[in-house]
């Protein structure tokens, strides 16, 4: 009776994070290149009463064990790597979105450097282009101010029409990673490399492994709110279960305890 205690309170502790990481996506259905959390549960060690093959004679031995788990627990939260549907926004000439493999570089303040699926792009007072935190967007291209035109290529290339003349400003290096899912969530957006990542490839839009860039367009969420609400539901009944499990315990506990009194 003591472990279904603590076996439900391992149910409930795995729930819990898997709820939380619904609310995270759901919070982000709106968000501009979000990647949604899944959530994998793995069982936990095994108390073992009998070993199948054990000897039950001198010539016959167990057919099966008799084991009994302790629980489970979350194992991980892996960012799914799916497409985002393409959104399409007339009239705003910066915003880029990825078709495909790969991520936008952005400089840090301090220098390091982070990696984006966000493409609503636009220019600080400079005129460099730049994230929605004002960070610079590898490899710091300058919009002239008297520029009257921007074309992004599918293959990264800035050209402005300055003069009425057609200029390159230069071109997007994107980069792709042989485990995205290893990446780490930085916020804004944002993610960081990692050992499990690997070290980042570049390449441009197009190239062998790379997406393609699609200017006036931006990548939505990959959540799809109608399969975590779904999710949400399921989370939300196994946690009562396992609760259940914890009342139950502590029910046969109390049993016990008044019959012995």
């Amino acid at each position: 009776m003591m472990k279904s205690l603590y076996i439900g309170a391992t149910g409930m502790g795995s729930q819990q994070v898997n709820v939380d990481n619904i609310a995270n996506n759901l919070a982000n259905v709106n968000t501009t290149g979000f990647k949604k959390g899944v959530v994998n549960f793995e069982d936990l060690i095994y108390q073992t009463l009998n070993t199948p093959g054990a000897n039950t004679s001198s010539s016959t031995t167990m057919p099966s064990s008799m084991q009994i788990g302790l629980g489970s627990r979350v194992a991980s939260i892996v960012k799914s790597q799916e497409q985002g549907a393409l959104n399409s926004t007339p009239g705003l000439e910066l915003n880029v979105a990825l078709d495909g493999k790969g991520f936008f570089q952005v400089t840090l303040p301090n220098g390091d450097i982070a990696y984006t699926r966000d493409g609503a792009l636009q220019l600080n007072k400079d005129g460099e282009i730049v994230n929605s935190m004002g960070y610079i967007v590898s490899p710091g291209i300058i919009i002239p101010d008297n520029a009257t035109a921007v074309t992004i290529t599918s293959d990264g290339k800035v050209q402005a029409t300055v003069n009425s003349v057609l200029e390159l400003l230069g071109q997007f290096e994107m980069v792709r990673f042989i485990n995205p899912s290893g990446l780490q969530a930085y916020g804004s957006n944002m993610m960081l490399a990692t050992d499990a990542s690997g070290d980042p490839i570049t390449g441009f839009g197009g190239d062998d492994g790379f997406g393609m860039i699609k200017q006036f367009f931006l990548e939505n969420s990959n959540v799809n709110s109608v399969s975590e609400l779904t999710d949400l539901i399921k989370g939300q009944r196994a946690f009562e279960f396992n609760s259940k499990v914890v009342q139950a315990a502590d029910q046969m506990l109390k049993t016990t305890v008044d019959t012995k009194a």
